[in-house]
């Protein structure tokens, strides 16, 4: 391993905060990044990192050697954008990142038609619904649900994500049909309870155009989403859903839409990340397949719902 690609390594160890978590995104032991820095520390004659049993901190030198890890990253990065994109068909790794009910279900059908298209293009999928910088673990893309919160990324809207009140024509037999949004509080909940956020709440708007807000009797919470809907299938619960979760459940009569004559907010719209404007050859096919996969205007879920254009 040369100077180069132990300052790389060294990046990511502080990116990451740990030698443990840098050492699972290459997939080898801590042991080894701990070799190579003291190599990097060797080399260059200056030590980098203070380090004790638990945790590491920066010298001042290891600061500066930080910044030009940083701005040589980013050159290599230019360099083989710059020659990928001679390649007149697509070849190389696209790595990918998405939410793991997004990407087998939107994101699967695309590549497998992709690498029909393009044999040369290796794809690595990575489902995960945490947080994660994209940069640092080398993704190419990625595609998570919310509005962005990362200004250092490119950020294009894929789709728009809308929500339902739904539940099973058996919860409605046992429990009624609810009129208004506080009959709706009264009745069970099956909702989202996740590391980062929880969605115990909905927020909805009233006749007057006011914003409001219904706290849900949240009888049981899961950080699926399909487990979620399997929860309400059962139909011991409702749910308020985004769109996308849903396959053909209301068109064959498993759910009912309820209180579509409220107007809800719209749930965080749907976003490719990427870390820069010039994409590869491959990516930016990739990403074009995805847009057209979905549907530029109408999304592809909102297909399978009857007149979702005038609900909500």
């Amino acid at each position: 391993m040369d100077t180069t690609s132990r300052l790389l390594m060294l990046l990511e160890v502080v990116e990451q905060g740990s030698f443990i978590r840098a050492a699972e995104i290459r997939n080898i032991d801590r042991s080894v990044i701990s070799k190579q820095i003291n190599r990097l520390e060797d080399e260059l004659g200056v030590r980098l990192l203070n380090r004790t049993t638990r945790s590491f901190s920066l010298t001042a030198a290891g600061s500066e050697m930080i910044k030009k890890a940083t701005e040589l990253r980013t050159l290599l990065g230019d360099t083989v954008r710059i020659a990928e994109n001679f390649h007149l068909e697509p070849q190389g790794l696209l790595r990918i990142t998405s939410s793991t009910l997004f990407g087998k279900r939107y994101l699967q059908p695309v590549i497998n038609d992709f690498q029909k298209r393009f044999p040369q293009v290796e794809v690595e999928l990575n489902l995960s619904d945490r947080l994660m910088d994209i940069v640092s673990e080398g993704f190419d893309l990625a595609f998570r649900v919310g509005e962005p919160k990362d200004s250092s990324l490119i950020a294009r809207q894929i789709a728009r994500n809308r929500l339902l009140i739904l539940a099973t024509p058996e919860f409605i037999k046992n429990y009624g049909m609810p009129n208004t949004m506080e009959d709706l509080a009264k009745l069970p909940a099956a909702t989202y309870a996740g590391a980062s956020y929880r969605i115990d709440r909905v927020q909805y708007y009233d006749e007057h155009d006011k914003l409001q807000e219904q706290k849900l009797k949240s009888v049981y919470r899961a950080n699926d989403p399909e487990v979620l809907l399997m929860k309400t299938l059962s139909g011991t619960t409702f749910i308020i859903a985004p769109a996308f979760i849903l396959a053909n459940e209301i068109m064959e009569g498993e759910l009912v839409p309820l209180l579509t004559n409220i107007k809800l907010i719209q749930f965080g719209a749907i976003y490719a990340y990427y870390p820069h404007r010039d994409l590869p050859v491959r990516t930016r096919l990739f990403f074009d397949a995805v847009r057209e996969y979905i549907g530029k205007e109408t999304p592809v879920w909102e297909q399978a719902i009857p007149n979702f254009e005038d609900m909500y």
